[in-house]
């Protein structure tokens, strides 16, 4: 219990340190020209720490404390990647969009919310489920090298082993139904709304639901395989 006070303590002030780094505005400007200038570092270190800590409270939450799951720094890696993948496809998305939208190809040339929209819908149909699979495999990459080198893996570590572990109903109904379409696309088409210089501080704390959501997932798949 007291294990898990310190630990509830350390994330809550982690996430607070955060807060404050945003909320003055010295510091939030510095961080704003700082990920401006730098926006593919700025992405990888925001989704490194921020997503990573919302993998720590899904685990904290499913499994009652708090535990660093093997190669957390690796896994940790593989989240700040996905922050550089993502920091490219809002401009991407949201810039095609536009495109379409000044073409008549997409209708309500012009409108801001339909911009956001559009940008927002199409990047998580597209985009937003392949990001749910370079996770999943990223992650799974890690847990199998570390099985493999502890003697509890047969065979080689391989695409089609890796697949062979997916739960693919539950990527495709919690994943990409429920998360992509329900959660996802309305939280980013706001994020969208908002000026430029302040949707990498939006997303930045959406990354810390975005842990949350993938590690539930990890749950639920968890549960089913040993119920089967």
């Amino acid at each position: 219990m007291k294990k898990n006070l310190v630990g509830d303590l350390i994330w809550a002030l982690l996430l607070l340190a955060w807060v404050l780094l945003l909320a003055v505005p010295a510091t939030r400007n510095g961080f704003i020209a700082v990920t401006s200038a730098h926006p593919y570092l700025g992405g990888f270190v925001k989704f490194f720490i921020l997503a990573s800590m919302g993998d720590m409270l899904g685990g904290r939450v499913a499994n009652g404390e708090w535990r660093f799951p093997r190669g957390f720094l690796w896994k940790c890696t593989v989240w700040g990647i996905l922050g550089i993948m993502i920091t490219l496809v809002f401009t991407v998305f949201m810039a095609g969009a536009e495109g379409a939208m000044a073409s008549g190809k997409l209708p309500f040339a012009g409108s801001e919310i339909a911009t956001a929209f559009f940008g927002s819908f199409i990047m998580n149909t597209t985009f937003g489920p392949m990001m749910y699979i370079y996770h999943k495999f990223g992650d799974m990459l890690v847990d199998m090298i570390f099985e493999k080198r502890e003697g509890r893996l047969e065979g080689n570590i391989t695409v089609a082993a890796m697949v062979k572990r997916v739960d693919w109903q539950s990527v495709v109904s919690f994943s990409w139904i429920k998360n992509c379409l329900l959660i996802w696309v309305p939280c980013h088409t706001i994020v969208f709304l908002l000026p430029a210089e302040y949707r990498v501080l939006v997303s930045a704390f959406l990354s810390i639901l975005l842990g949350l959501l993938v590690a539930s997932a990890k749950k639920s798949e968890q549960k089913k395989l040993a119920a089967a």
